[in-house]
């Protein structure tokens, strides 16, 4: 597998993880001899040893962003928890989403008891319908959003697009099994449709402005063609 750079320089490394690809493995997990981590992957591929500054959920594809050294890790992370990065996900969900919508339900924390406040502002981008029945239609219907959290809660934007009866295709946990059936066996798309596509910060190191910007794995870019959808990326 060979990664994407996105961005590098001495503080910094940032890579485009693909889907179904964890970060790094969890203490004493079983399953380091069967796959390949991010971080095993970098350091494979570059012979560096890296550290995350966030997270992203192993079915997310997009940015990562990784400190050089464990010293440098904080004052990225700070970016995250003072709000001083724009963060920007693109998803394709369930039927025709509203042009822009707020999502502010609270959503349940790593511990999975209490709910903690959380923030998205949704945009829909596109939109098609298809000649294609899905129970208990005769067609079916998709958007193309854009979806900037401003908090930073597990699942979040998996949580709230289903809140709001529009969840992401190829979500297994929160999305409609139905349409994700349809996706697969019409596209051969069983992947999350969930991208972390844009970052902005000012660089704590150099106080440079810095946009990051991951490109669509294939599949999205697959179906940008078959709907006439315009690649916001590019």
């Amino acid at each position: 597998m060979s990664l994407e750079i996105i961005f590098e320089d001495e503080y910094l490394l940032c890579v485009t993880k693909p889907n179904n690809v964890l970060t790094h493995h969890a203490f004493h997990s079983r399953n380091v001899a069967d796959e390949d981590s991010l971080l095993q992957i970098i350091q494979k591929e570059r012979g560096l040893k890296v550290y995350p500054v966030h997270r992203l959920d192993r079915k997310t594809s997009g940015i990562m962003m990784l400190a050089k050294e464990t010293r440098f890790v904080s004052k990225f992370q700070e970016l995250f928890t003072n709000k001083e990065i724009q963060k920007t996900y693109f998803g394709i969900v369930r039927g025709f989403s509203p042009e822009t919508r707020t999502i502010d339900s609270p959503v349940k924390g790593r511990d999975g008891k209490i709910h903690k406040e959380a923030l998205t502002e949704l945009k829909t981008l596109e939109t098609v319908l298809l000649n294609i029945p899905v129970k208990p239609y005769d067609s079916s219907r998709y958007s193309f959003v854009e979806l900037a959290p401003k908090t930073g809660r597990m699942h979040q934007l998996r949580v709230h697009t289903n809140k709001i009866s529009h969840p992401l295709i190829g979500d297994s946990k929160y999305g409609d099994k139905n349409h994700n059936v349809m996706f697969d066996e019409n596209f051969g798309c069983k992947n999350l449709f969930l991208h972390a596509g844009k970052l902005e910060f000012i660089n704590p190191f150099t106080s440079e402005k810095t946009i990051l910007k991951a490109t669509f794995p294939k599949d999205w870019i697959a179906l940008f063609e078959k709907f006439s959808w315009r690649n916001p990326l590019i």
